[in-house]
Protein backbone atom coordinates (compact mmCIF):
# COMPACT_ATOMS: atom_id res chain seq x y z
CA UNK A 1 0.00 0.00 0.00
CA UNK A 2 2.99 2.07 1.12
CA UNK A 3 4.56 1.87 -2.08
CA UNK A 4 1.55 2.32 -4.13
CA UNK A 5 1.55 5.63 -2.59
CA UNK A 6 5.03 6.15 -3.34
CA UNK A 7 5.03 5.21 -6.29
CA UNK A 8 2.33 7.73 -6.83
CA UNK A 9 4.35 10.37 -4.98
CA UNK A 10 7.06 9.95 -7.64
CA UNK A 11 4.90 10.21 -10.90
CA UNK A 12 4.43 13.79 -9.52
CA UNK A 13 8.43 14.74 -10.07
CA UNK A 14 9.56 15.27 -13.07
CA UNK A 15 11.28 12.15 -14.77
CA UNK A 16 13.63 12.78 -18.06
CA UNK A 17 14.18 8.90 -18.14
CA UNK A 18 10.11 8.28 -18.46
CA UNK A 19 11.31 5.40 -15.49
CA UNK A 20 8.81 4.74 -13.25
CA UNK A 21 9.32 3.58 -9.51
CA UNK A 22 8.60 -0.44 -10.55
CA UNK A 23 11.11 -0.12 -13.29
CA UNK A 24 14.06 1.43 -10.78
CA UNK A 25 12.97 -1.63 -7.80
CA UNK A 26 13.15 -4.52 -10.37
CA UNK A 27 16.84 -3.08 -11.17
CA UNK A 28 17.99 -3.01 -7.62
CA UNK A 29 20.34 -5.83 -6.59
CA UNK A 30 18.91 -8.54 -4.40
CA UNK A 31 19.43 -7.45 -1.22
CA UNK A 32 18.06 -4.25 -2.25
CA UNK A 33 14.95 -6.11 -3.42
CA UNK A 34 14.79 -8.33 -0.30
CA UNK A 35 14.52 -5.03 2.13
CA UNK A 36 11.88 -3.58 0.11
CA UNK A 37 9.68 -6.66 0.54
CA UNK A 38 10.64 -6.80 4.32
CA UNK A 39 9.68 -2.95 4.07
CA UNK A 40 6.53 -3.45 2.25
CA UNK A 41 5.65 -6.72 4.39
CA UNK A 42 5.80 -4.32 7.34
CA UNK A 43 3.93 -1.91 6.02
CA UNK A 44 0.89 -4.31 4.91
CA UNK A 45 0.74 -5.85 8.51
CA UNK A 46 1.11 -2.53 9.77
CA UNK A 47 -2.26 -1.08 7.93
CA UNK A 48 -3.97 -3.95 8.58
CA UNK A 49 -3.39 -4.03 12.79
CA UNK A 50 -4.69 -0.02 12.65
CA UNK A 51 -7.64 -0.40 10.22
CA UNK A 52 -8.58 -3.65 13.03
CA UNK A 53 -7.50 -2.30 15.98
CA UNK A 54 -9.17 1.32 15.27
CA UNK A 55 -12.38 -1.13 14.49
CA UNK A 56 -12.12 -2.59 17.75
CA UNK A 57 -11.30 0.20 19.69
CA UNK A 58 -14.20 2.59 18.26
CA UNK A 59 -16.24 -0.30 19.20
CA UNK A 60 -14.94 -1.39 22.84
CA UNK A 61 -15.17 2.36 23.91
CA UNK A 62 -18.65 2.72 22.24
CA UNK A 63 -20.29 -0.35 24.70
CA UNK A 64 -17.87 0.42 27.58
CA UNK A 65 -19.77 3.38 27.83
CA UNK A 66 -23.49 1.35 27.21
CA UNK A 67 -22.03 -1.14 29.74
CA UNK A 68 -21.59 1.73 32.31
CA UNK A 69 -24.22 3.54 31.86
CA UNK A 70 -26.62 -0.03 32.62
CA UNK A 71 -24.58 -0.72 35.47
CA UNK A 72 -25.54 2.26 37.32
CA UNK A 73 -28.97 1.68 36.21
CA UNK A 74 -29.36 -1.50 37.97
CA UNK A 75 -31.67 -3.32 39.61
CA UNK A 76 -29.06 -5.20 41.74
CA UNK A 77 -25.93 -7.08 40.93
CA UNK A 78 -27.30 -10.36 40.13
CA UNK A 79 -29.76 -8.92 37.69
CA UNK A 80 -27.30 -6.84 35.83
CA UNK A 81 -24.67 -9.67 35.78
CA UNK A 82 -27.55 -12.43 34.44
CA UNK A 83 -28.12 -9.97 31.20
CA UNK A 84 -24.56 -8.87 30.64
CA UNK A 85 -23.30 -11.18 28.04
CA UNK A 86 -25.00 -8.95 25.43
CA UNK A 87 -21.87 -6.99 26.07
CA UNK A 88 -18.53 -9.04 24.59
CA UNK A 89 -15.62 -6.65 24.09
CA UNK A 90 -15.66 -4.06 27.27
CA UNK A 91 -13.22 -4.44 29.71
CA UNK A 92 -15.45 -4.23 32.43
CA UNK A 93 -17.68 -7.00 31.86
CA UNK A 94 -14.64 -9.20 32.79
CA UNK A 95 -14.26 -7.46 36.00
CA UNK A 96 -17.79 -7.54 36.72
CA UNK A 97 -17.37 -11.66 36.26
CA UNK A 98 -13.90 -11.80 38.00
CA UNK A 99 -16.00 -10.58 41.13
CA UNK A 100 -19.21 -12.32 41.00
CA UNK A 101 -17.20 -15.45 40.43
CA UNK A 102 -14.80 -14.72 44.03
CA UNK A 103 -18.11 -13.86 45.45
CA UNK A 104 -19.58 -17.35 44.58
CA UNK A 105 -16.93 -19.25 45.68
CA UNK A 106 -17.29 -18.68 49.19
CA UNK A 107 -20.78 -18.27 49.32
CA UNK A 108 -21.07 -21.59 47.38
CA UNK A 109 -20.77 -24.13 50.05
CA UNK A 110 -23.91 -22.65 52.14
CA UNK A 111 -26.53 -23.12 49.29
CA UNK A 112 -27.91 -19.31 49.52
CA UNK A 113 -31.05 -18.94 47.49
CA UNK A 114 -29.94 -14.85 46.40
CA UNK A 115 -33.54 -14.37 46.13
CA UNK A 116 -34.05 -14.08 49.90
CA UNK A 117 -32.86 -11.12 51.89
CA UNK A 118 -30.92 -13.22 54.79
CA UNK A 119 -27.87 -11.37 55.83
CA UNK A 120 -24.27 -12.30 54.26
CA UNK A 121 -21.70 -13.47 56.89
CA UNK A 122 -19.47 -11.39 55.19
CA UNK A 123 -15.51 -10.71 56.88
CA UNK A 124 -12.75 -7.83 55.58
CA UNK A 125 -10.94 -10.96 54.40
CA UNK A 126 -13.78 -11.81 51.48
CA UNK A 127 -13.72 -8.35 50.84
CA UNK A 128 -10.24 -8.07 50.70
CA UNK A 129 -10.74 -11.25 48.06
CA UNK A 130 -13.25 -9.41 45.95
CA UNK A 131 -11.19 -6.43 45.56
CA UNK A 132 -7.93 -8.64 44.89
CA UNK A 133 -10.26 -10.37 42.37
CA UNK A 134 -11.31 -6.90 40.61
CA UNK A 135 -7.31 -5.48 40.47
CA UNK A 136 -5.93 -9.17 39.19
CA UNK A 137 -9.07 -8.53 35.98
CA UNK A 138 -8.33 -4.94 35.78
CA UNK A 139 -4.89 -5.46 35.09
CA UNK A 140 -4.90 -8.09 32.85
CA UNK A 141 -7.59 -5.78 31.33
CA UNK A 142 -4.67 -2.89 30.60
CA UNK A 143 -2.16 -5.31 29.76
CA UNK A 144 -4.39 -6.86 26.73
CA UNK A 145 -5.06 -3.24 25.17
CA UNK A 146 -1.33 -2.74 24.01
CA UNK A 147 -1.74 -6.24 22.13
CA UNK A 148 -1.02 -5.73 18.70
CA UNK A 149 0.58 -1.79 18.53
CA UNK A 150 3.88 -3.24 19.64
CA UNK A 151 4.06 -4.15 15.81
CA UNK A 152 3.75 -0.71 15.17
CA UNK A 153 6.09 0.10 17.10
CA UNK A 154 8.43 -1.98 15.95
CA UNK A 155 7.95 -0.95 12.22
CA UNK A 156 8.59 2.76 13.28
CA UNK A 157 11.50 2.31 14.48
CA UNK A 158 12.86 -0.29 12.45
CA UNK A 159 11.60 0.46 9.23
CA UNK A 160 13.88 3.97 8.71
CA UNK A 161 16.71 1.71 9.71
CA UNK A 162 16.39 -1.31 6.94
CA UNK A 163 15.59 1.80 4.46
CA UNK A 164 18.82 3.26 5.14
CA UNK A 165 20.41 0.12 4.95
CA UNK A 166 19.33 -0.32 1.78
CA UNK A 167 20.56 3.02 0.79
CA UNK A 168 23.81 2.14 1.43
CA UNK A 169 24.07 -0.66 -0.74
CA UNK A 170 22.50 0.98 -3.20
CA UNK A 171 25.56 4.06 -2.95
CA UNK A 172 28.06 1.16 -2.56
CA UNK A 173 26.92 -0.18 -5.84
CA UNK A 174 26.99 2.90 -7.72
CA UNK A 175 30.53 3.40 -6.61
CA UNK A 176 31.58 0.09 -7.83
CA UNK A 177 30.10 1.51 -10.95
CA UNK A 178 32.32 4.30 -11.33
CA UNK A 179 35.43 1.78 -10.30
CA UNK A 180 34.51 -0.27 -13.20
CA UNK A 181 33.64 2.53 -15.83
CA UNK A 182 36.52 4.49 -14.48
CA UNK A 183 34.26 8.22 -14.57
CA UNK A 184 32.22 9.53 -12.05
CA UNK A 185 30.06 11.88 -14.67
CA UNK A 186 26.49 12.22 -13.58
CA UNK A 187 25.41 10.11 -15.51
CA UNK A 188 26.87 6.78 -14.15
CA UNK A 189 26.37 8.11 -10.28
CA UNK A 190 22.43 9.56 -10.46
CA UNK A 191 20.62 6.30 -11.99
CA UNK A 192 22.09 4.15 -9.01
CA UNK A 193 21.94 6.90 -5.89
CA UNK A 194 18.01 7.49 -7.28
CA UNK A 195 17.49 3.90 -6.62
CA UNK A 196 19.48 3.63 -3.28
CA UNK A 197 17.16 6.54 -2.09
CA UNK A 198 14.22 4.50 -2.98
CA UNK A 199 14.71 2.41 -0.08
CA UNK A 200 14.92 5.59 1.85
CA UNK A 201 11.49 6.71 1.20
CA UNK A 202 10.07 2.98 1.55
CA UNK A 203 11.62 3.19 4.92
CA UNK A 204 9.65 6.09 5.87
CA UNK A 205 6.13 5.36 4.10
CA UNK A 206 6.30 2.45 6.13
CA UNK A 207 7.62 3.78 9.46
CA UNK A 208 5.53 7.34 9.47
CA UNK A 209 1.97 5.70 9.15
CA UNK A 210 2.84 3.18 11.75
CA UNK A 211 4.24 5.93 14.10
CA UNK A 212 1.08 7.73 14.01
CA UNK A 213 -1.18 4.95 14.28
CA UNK A 214 1.09 3.80 17.63
CA UNK A 215 0.97 6.94 18.88
CA UNK A 216 -2.52 6.94 18.60
CA UNK A 217 -3.64 3.68 20.17
CA UNK A 218 -1.42 4.87 22.85
CA UNK A 219 -3.23 7.70 24.08
CA UNK A 220 -6.57 5.87 23.60
CA UNK A 221 -5.43 2.78 25.83
CA UNK A 222 -4.07 5.13 28.23
CA UNK A 223 -7.36 6.69 28.32
CA UNK A 224 -9.05 3.20 28.72
CA UNK A 225 -6.72 2.49 31.09
CA UNK A 226 -7.66 5.23 33.31
CA UNK A 227 -11.46 4.57 33.14
CA UNK A 228 -10.82 0.30 34.15
CA UNK A 229 -8.87 2.13 37.14
CA UNK A 230 -11.73 4.33 37.80
CA UNK A 231 -14.08 1.49 37.62
CA UNK A 232 -12.37 -0.56 39.64
CA UNK A 233 -13.81 1.05 43.07
CA UNK A 234 -16.57 2.04 41.64
CA UNK A 235 -17.48 -2.15 41.30
CA UNK A 236 -16.11 -2.82 44.41
CA UNK A 237 -18.12 -0.25 46.06
CA UNK A 238 -21.61 -1.85 44.47
CA UNK A 239 -20.30 -5.16 45.72
CA UNK A 240 -19.48 -4.04 49.06
CA UNK A 241 -23.09 -2.66 49.32
CA UNK A 242 -25.01 -4.91 48.07
CA UNK A 243 -23.17 -7.95 49.51
CA UNK A 244 -23.81 -6.74 52.85
CA UNK A 245 -27.42 -6.27 52.64
CA UNK A 246 -28.72 -9.65 50.02
CA UNK A 247 -26.89 -12.90 50.34
CA UNK A 248 -26.65 -13.76 46.42
CA UNK A 249 -25.17 -16.46 44.20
Amino acid sequence: MNLILLSNLFLLLPDPSHRNLWDDISSMTLFSKLIMIVLLAMSVISWAVMIFRYLKNKRMFRETDKFIVDFRKRFNIEEFYSRSNRFRITPFLNMLVAAYDELKSFLRPKNIDFRTETKIEITEAHLNHIAEAIDRSGAEEIAKLDSGIIFLATTANAAPFLGLLGTVVGIYVAFKDIGARGTATLGVVAPAIAEALIATAAGLAAAIPALIGFNFFVSRNRLMADRIDNFKSELYSAFKKEIQAVEKI
